[in-house]
């Protein structure tokens, strides 16, 4: 790729695009992202995104960074540090860069370095919720909340206490990151909440890999959560649906009603 020669230090405005891959196939891609990641000089994000993206994507890039779990703030510094050299760097994650992603986090690292001549923009992408609701149905078609199990940045009782929330109202809710090794407590006492407040008939859609080669799908009830979190069915790469008192199964599909019946005959 050729690279745009700056003639002046005023002049080496770089450009960060914080793009959502969704689920990281080029058909789960929107075509702004495509056509973004095919047009910037340096492309950085975790390896396992990276290692989603087409060949025709990597092959077009100048350069690729790439860092492990854990490894945000480097991975985000490192793409400012491009674009301060004038570089349009895109910064990717999977699903959108505003679910659990990385556009906050790259804006305050650029207000913390007063990088106002950097351009910043979202280019959005399918979040996971809503691509692992197109496998089960129609189960978020009424008021929904996210809520990530992932107490690596937000303190665990914070996390269940807003779970105990939504769990008492008529929310349709998308749990992120249900389960690591290393935090199988908060999967059960999470399941505990639900059960304390849901039915354990309420009807559950997991989704693990969703829109890749591995991807599995299961409907069952609220009452099974807990041992299906004794499977590989549910890990760091499954986001889990829980329905409302009114979701239903037919036809193999997940369905929150919205309203319509209640209005008009059909």
């Amino acid at each position: 790729m050729t690279t745009t020669q700056h003639s002046s230090d005023s002049e080496l405005n770089g450009h960060i695009f914080a793009i959502g891959i969704g689920p990281g196939s080029l058909s789960g891609m929107t075509q702004r992202a495509h056509s973004a990641l095919r047009s910037v000089d340096a492309i950085v994000g975790y390896s396992t995104y990276v290692e989603l993206l087409p060949d025709e994507i990597l092959e077009s890039t100048e350069t690729v960074h790439q860092t492990a779990m854990g490894g945000e703030v480097s991975r985000t510094e490192k793409a400012i540090d491009y674009a301060e050299t004038g570089k349009e760097v895109a910064l990717i994650g999977s699903g959108d860069p505003n679910v659990y992603a990385l556009a906050g986090l790259a804006l305050e690292i650029l207000e913390s370095r007063s990088a106002t001549d950097i351009e910043f923009t979202v280019v959005p992408g399918v979040p996971a919720a809503q691509s692992c609701a197109a496998r089960l149905g129609a189960p978020l078609v009424t008021d929904t909340v996210s809520i990530s199990l992932s107490d690596y940045l937000v303190p665990a009782d914070q996390i269940l206490s807003k779970l105990r929330a939504v769990a008492a109202e008529e929310f349709a809710i998308a749990i992120y990151n249900p389960w690591s090794s290393r935090r199988t407590g908060m999967f059960q006492q999470a399941c505990d909440i639900l059960l304390e407040h849901r039915s354990p008939s309420t009807l559950v859609g997991i989704v693990q890999n969703a829109g890749r080669d591995e991807e599995r799908t299961r409907i069952i009830e609220l009452s099974d959560l807990l041992s299906a979190g004794d499977t590989d069915l549910i890990d760091m790469r499954t986001t889990v649906l829980i329905g409302t008192t009114e979701t239903y199964e037919w036809n193999g599909h997940m369905i929150t009603p919205r309203g319509y019946e209640q209005k008009y005959d059909y």
